[in-house]
């Protein structure tokens, strides 16, 4: 209770600091993205290495660049987080403006070289108030907030993802999911066939929200790169701007 308590507080202590701070200069981008990547367990490290090289792949490949490029400013900031139980939501690659193909390969070969931990239990709703707090003095200015949550399974350890996912709609931040479906057993648990429906109910919310569902995660780099474009331009799948 008391972690639940800090942790839903930590958001409306980060909603004063950006109103005291909103009139510092700060650098113009065409989207604030926070990448927030499930770590727990019940990844193995095959499915670890296929997840991370999703993410390296899906920042290099020319739809994402071109996505990037293409807006008003012509670049983005983004900040890849991992996360597990409440105990663990790490930082990994700070704010970091990608404006080219060589800055995107750069941020990629970060990434790369970063060494990957993998920790007990998950708290969806730890990752996402962990996520939310990136923003506050990012150093940059934008007219969308993103948090681009990953994970192959929902909450069992801190505040429910819904508390936390309604606390950050309210400051304007948008949250799409990516769910990855595992058709095997959990630690002993049957597979979670209704998780995609769990993110589509107490994760995902903002205007433009979406998800984007992977069957397993041999196909998560062609899902993450898919969701990276629409994310970026800010356009849905039929061709429609997504509401700012």
């Amino acid at each position: 209770m008391k972690r639940r308590t800090a942790l839903l507080g930590s958001l409306a202590a980060a909603a004063a600091a950006t109103a005291t701070t909103a009139t510092r200069a700060e650098t113009p981008v065409d989207l604030q993205l926070v990448l927030a990547v499930d770590v727990s367990r019940s990844i193995d490290e095959v499915e670890a290495e296929l997840q991370r090289r999703g993410y390296i792949e899906a920042l290099t490949n020319d739809r994402v660049i071109d996505a990037i490029l293409s807006g008003e400013n012509g670049r983005i900031a983004v900040c890849y987080t991992e996360w597990a139980g409440t105990h663990y939501q790490m930082v990994v690659i700070d704010w970091t403006v990608i404006d080219s193909p060589s800055a995107a390969r750069r941020f990629a070969e970060k990434l790369a070289e970063a060494p990957r931990q993998s920790q007990s239990w998950t708290a969806v709703g730890a990752a996402l108030a962990h996520a939310g707090q990136r923003f506050d003095n990012s150093g940059f200015v934008s007219k969308r907030r993103v948090i681009d949550i990953s994970g192959d399974g929902r909450t069992n350890d801190g505040p429910p993802a819904e508390l936390v996912r309604d606390r950050l709609l309210e400051l304007g931040v948008v949250i799409n999911g990516l769910p990855v479906m595992m058709n095997r057993t959990n630690f002993g648990r049957p597979p979670d066939l209704t998780l995609d429906k769990y993110y589509e109910e107490n994760v995902i919310g903002g205007a433009g929200s979406f998800m984007i569902v992977a069957d397993n995660f041999d196909h998560f780099g062609r899902a993450v790169r898919t969701k990276l474009v629409r994310e970026i331009s800010g356009v849905d799948v039929t061709g429609r701007p997504v509401p700012a």
